[in-house]
């Protein structure tokens, strides 16, 4: 994408013309970290003579041969007295010191690498970081607009990370279709890593689900929201910037969101190729003319163009659109994380060094983590995190009512999943950490301010799906008695586990006044395709409801029945069937 700058960062590259840049970072054994010595990898001065000893692990390398951290941190220890290298310190002889160096050592490598696997896990098309000076420039970082404190959800502990695959082909020419498109978000994620780090939760947003789409603002450009919208056009559509993107992710779902990334195309092809393919599974034979994949039923290591062709297939495969797609890039992404921290990509700093080169050319991010120092912290934090311990799922949909070639989101389910995403409630089965309750001062995290509405003339239908009888008339009697006069109780609702407020076009500040009145969070407002002007407001009311004026302070534990999952460790999962 053109949008932004690049982020120069502290330093233009450091490294030596004409040496391979990955031999002048070398392991200090006295510190156990990686530092650039600008002498190494240059062959020895012909004047100076060599030592009169020399241990056998610092003889001279074959022409041609990669020099490894390991044989660097042995040359970098003399034998006698000779001459040490710059910070590096001598490391006594004897089995159990070189056995507590091999040991440090590790440990240390393993600091090193741990990073550069950890952005993989916030990046739904790839991504990887390195730690030093020459990667700042290839970082595209933007600055963007996402509102006023007032109107977004409270702030936590936990991380959530927007990530965004546009399918924008600028610079790519006709080779992936319109080469104009201005590139909408055609794959996005929302990464939710838990407070203490231990789990995480991958939620895909369909590119088709029908949203509301604030008004947003790119650069100096103020542009007008829809209240319905495919979710994709809320990037790229009449200029709008990840900024808007993100806007639309919290409004739709109630987290808050700390950072974005966005990938494109090319970000698939050359990660996938510098981890040395990624391997994936179809269940029977798969040929699509639009992707260009043609795959035999089985396992395939992908890389390249055939990796971004698995990612983007959906004609042949399934129902043929963009739910079965999904699927797909969730498979390709755990199998890419698995790649990461295999032993093949962690040992090898040739293909470290491919591998984050090609991600920070390929992402651009907002400019709070626009430095590789920035992406190296929050990679550290995130690697953390085991794969067990990561859920891929996708909001709960179904056919949108007024177009089927269009999505809505499933009733009560949707907000049932975005409730336990926003209090930080795990998918997978690991401990989880007691939240304190928030400061009597604190706001709720998503409860929306009320708007000024004539509350009189708004007709609302309160509905029970609490469990609880008689929870439909005294919220009804509740909301009369806050000037809505025309709220009466309707037919009981099948059973939810949480509230939902749905109005039909136009009268979103008449809904969310009305969840204000009853002290339901801003996610529990959703557009109701079904409902027609005269409908008016209706109220579902879910287990969470403790009555008018407050929901429950315990979000739900358990997520909805069925909703669709892959777990990042899980080596069985197999593309769908085709149609």
């Amino acid at each position: 994408m053109n949008s932004g700058h690049r982020n120069r960062g502290d330093s233009a590259d450091s490294t030596t013309p004409g040496v391979d840049p990955a031999d002048q970072w070398v392991l200090d054994p006295e510190t156990g970290e990686f530092r650039l010595d600008l002498d190494a990898g240059r062959p020895a001065p012909a004047a100076r003579p060599a030592p009169a000893a020399r241990s056998r692990s610092a003889a001279p390398r074959p022409q041609g041969a990669r020099r490894t951290p390991a044989a660097d941190a042995a040359a970098a220890a003399p034998v006698g007295g000779g001459r040490r290298a710059r910070g590096a310190t001598a490391v006594p002889g004897g089995r159990a010191a070189r056995r507590k160096g091999r040991s440090s050592r590790g440990r240390r490598v393993l600091k090193w690498t741990a990073g550069s696997l950890g952005l993989v896990l916030v990046a739904g098309c790839g991504g990887a970081y390195y730690v030093y000076q020459h990667f700042n420039n290839n970082i595209s970082s933007v600055k963007v607009e996402v509102g006023e404190e007032s109107e977004r959800p409270q702030a936590t502990d936990a991380l959530n990370i927007l990530v965004i695959g546009t399918d924008s082909r600028v610079g790519l020419g006709r080779e992936y279709g319109d080469e104009g498109s201005a590139g909408h978000a055609d794959t996005t994620l929302l990464f939710h890593i838990s407070k203490d780090r231990s789990n995480a939760t991958v939620l895909s947003i369909p590119r088709d689900l029908m949203v509301t789409v604030p008004d947003c603002k790119a650069g100096d450009k103020s542009i007008p929201g829809e209240a319905r919208a495919m979710f994709n056009t809320s990037l790229g559509q009449d200029g709008r910037d990840p900024g808007c993107t993100w806007k639309t992710v919290e409004k739709l779902t109630g987290v808050r969101i700390n950072h974005f990334m966005m990938v494109n195309f090319e970000a698939v092809k050359t990660l996938s190729t510098a981890v040395g393919g990624v391997e994936v599974c179809a269940s029977t034979d798969i040929n699509d003319p639009y992707s260009h994949l043609k795959m035999t039923a089985g396992r395939h290591v992908v890389q390249g163009e055939e990796a971004l062709a698995f990612v983007r297939t959906r004609h042949a495969v399934g129902l043929g659109g963009d739910l079965t797609r999904i699927p797909l890039q969730q498979q390709f992404i755990s199998s890419m994380i698995r790649k990461m921290k295999s032993s093949d990509t962690l040992t090898n700093p040739a293909k470290l060094w491919d591998l984050a080169d090609a991600a920070t050319k390929a992402l651009t991010v907002d400019d709070g983590i626009g430095s590789v120092n920035k992406l190296k912290d929050l990679a550290l934090d995130i690697s953390r995190i085991d794969t067990k311990n990561i859920t891929f799922t996708t909001v709960p949909v179904i056919d949108d009512p007024v177009d089927d070639n269009r999505l809505a989101l499933k009733p009560n389910d949707a907000q049932q999943l975005f409730a336990m995403i926003a209090a930080d409630r795990s998918l997978t089965d690991v401990p989880q950490q007691e939240t304190a309750p928030a400061e009597p001062s604190a706001p709720a995290s998503s409860a929306p301010a009320a708007p000024q509405v004539d509350a009189a003339g708004v007709k609302v239908t309160v509905r029970n799906g609490s469990g609880a009888s008689g929870q439909a008339g005294k919220a009804a009697t509740a909301l009369q008695g806050k000037g809505f006069a025309l709220a009466v109780a309707g037919n009981n609702a099948d059973a939810a586990a949480t509230s939902a407020v749905t109005y039909p076009a136009g009268h979103e500040d008449e809904a969310q006044a009305v969840a204000a009145a009853l002290g339901l969070p801003a996610t529990a407002v959703q557009p109701g395709s079904r409902l027609g002007a005269k409908d008016g407001v209706v109220v579902v009311l879910g287990k969470d409801f403790t009555g008018a004026g407050g929901a429950a302070s315990a979000p739900p534990t358990e997520a909805p029945k069925d909703i669709q999952r892959v777990q990042a460790d899980d080596t069985n999962v197999c593309a769908a069937k085709a149609k």
